[in-house]
């Protein structure tokens, strides 16, 4: 006979009209289910095996609507927090510590849009033991092979089934009367993105700010680490601490450590990805991510910050100018986009445009107008508004029959790189406002190139000031009504609820 799995109590759908006793009931579900799954953890190191399986579960969501929400003509409303069609409405919670402002804000629109209560309950989606350890604890060494293979068949692992993204690329299907989605992620998608990026980016997902910096150099990060410094010993500047790989964080001049902090350690070698975090209260900061070059890098990176439901995510990096009226060191802000990086062709189809977002273009084109007080002409001169081609081909100038260059002059491309639209394309798909500021840096098309001296003075010269002007973009972005932000162009008419 199957042994039944030891399970914590099983908690009955709940009823509540009020957010914070919501979000209480979420966080302790899911509380008990990791105490539980690390309690028995520790106690399978301990025997070596156990007698029984051991099992928890994920805390949901849940919305149940008999009235279509009505939105009446010329009446200003945000574009989420409600369901268009009467119905079931579900989703799994992950973390409630982590997400609790964003899952309060969600509860709190939910309730007021609809005017029925949430249920809160225990799922039937297990937690893979994986996302429930303490990633503090270090385990891989006290684990044979005879161990790991017990564990197969004592705790519930990472099930890919349930992480897929169907419900973002707008390909989710109803079956029978299963509920619908509240969230664009499961909770396992967001658990193993979460595990993703602090392998990725050598930072715990904690630190993430809700205004992100995409770099494809660098030099924009030693940059950025100068900057965060200064920052942090500014009183006036209201950010709170600088946050490095290795969880290695600086506090503000005066500040005090939260309760039970841990300093990290700066690791031996850099993460494939390593993050920055210039930290504000409520993670109204800024981070910086060196993606490397190449659409794959932006793609995955863009895959796991999702889940964290930034406000907006910048491209800042360098092109190749494809105009002869371009000279080193001109701006392109990009207002379209050539997809041709090819790494979301099955997620995102090509046919689907990526248009430019106006929130965004404006609060870029007012950083560059006063990063570099320039206005009118002058500004005209230095920056270039046009369509960025993203090639995955990074020599596509040496084809013999000019095949690239002809599709990117027919495209009107103004300039040509290996991330922007991948970014740009990441952010459409999953709702997070996006844009792109680039930096010419050569002119393959005009004979010219990166030469190692001319590299060097370049990137000292134009560095500084572009990430000025990203940095100063995105506090623009923050001052402004983030539901404005979140616009509309983003959903589509069959839409989740949560932001």
């Amino acid at each position: 006979m199957t042994q039944q799995p030891l399970t914590p109590p099983f908690q009955a759908p709940q009823l509540h009209t009020d957010p914070d006793a919501a979000l209480r009931q979420v966080q302790t579900i899911y509380q008990e289910a990791i105490d539980h799954l690390r309690a028995g953890f520790r106690r399978f190191l301990e025997e070596g095996s156990l007698p029984w399986p051991v099992r928890a579960h994920y805390p949901l969501v849940r919305i149940r609507t008999v009235v279509p929400t009505v939105h009446p003509r010329g009446e200003s409303h945000s574009a989420f927090g409600f369901v268009a069609q009467p119905g079931v409405y579900e989703t799994t919670l992950s973390d409630p510590f982590l997400f609790a402002d964003y899952y309060r804000m969600q509860f709190a629109l939910l309730l007021a849009n609809h005017g029925v209560p949430l249920e809160i309950a225990t799922s039937h989606q297990p937690i893979a033991l994986h996302f429930a350890l303490d990633p503090h604890e270090a385990l891989q060494g006290t684990l044979d092979a005879t161990l790991r293979e017990r564990m197969h068949t004592t705790f519930d692992w990472p099930d890919l089934s349930s992480m897929d993204d169907r419900i973002a690329n707008g390909t989710w299907q109803p079956h029978g009367s299963a509920a619908h989605p509240l969230s664009l992620f499961t909770a396992p998608r967001v658990d193993y993105s979460l595990q993703r990026l602090r392998h990725y980016s050598g930072t715990a997902a904690g630190h993430f700010q809700n205004y992100v910096l995409f770099t494809n150099y660098q030099f924009y990060i030693d940059e950025f680490i100068r900057l965060g410094h200064a920052a942090v010993q500014d009183p006036a500047s209201g950010y709170t601490a600088f946050v490095e790989p290795g969880n290695v964080v600086t506090h503000a001049a005066g500040g005090q450590p939260p309760e039970g902090f841990v300093q990290g350690t700066h690791p031996q070698r850099l993460p494939q990805m390593p993050a920055y975090h210039l930290v504000r209260p409520g993670h109204e900061g800024i981070t910086m991510v060196n993606i490397g070059v190449g659409p794959s890098n932006a793609k995955t990176m863009t895959d796991h910050v999702a889940v964290l439901r930034p406000h907006a995510w910048l491209m800042l990096g360098h092109c190749a100018g494809l105009r002869n009226s371009q000279t080193l060191g001109d701006y392109v802000l990009a207002h379209g986009y050539v997809r041709d990086d090819h790494v979301l062709d099955d997620d995102l189809p090509l046919w689907v445009p990526v248009p430019a977002l106006a929130e965004i273009q404006q609060a870029l084109q007012q950083a560059v107008a006063e990063v570099t007080r320039l206005e009118g002409d002058d500004l005209k001169a230095v920056l270039r508004t046009g369509t960025v081609a993203t090639t995955d081909n990074r020599n596509w100038e040496l084809d013999a029959q000019n095949t690239p260059a002809r599709r990117f002059s027919q495209s009107r491309a103004v300039a040509i790189d290996m991330e922007s639209a991948t970014v740009a394309a990441n952010g459409f798909r999953f709702r997070v406002p996006y844009g792109t500021l680039l930096c010419v840096s050569d002119k393959p098309m005009h004979g010219e190139i990166k030469l190692p001296g001319m590299a060097d003075r370049f990137y000292r010269e134009r560095v500084d000031q572009h990430l000025r002007i990203g940095i100063k973009a995105l506090e623009l972005l923050r001052q402004r009504a983030t539901g404005q932000l979140h616009s509309r162009k983003l959903r589509s008419f069959q839409e989740v609820a949560f932001q």
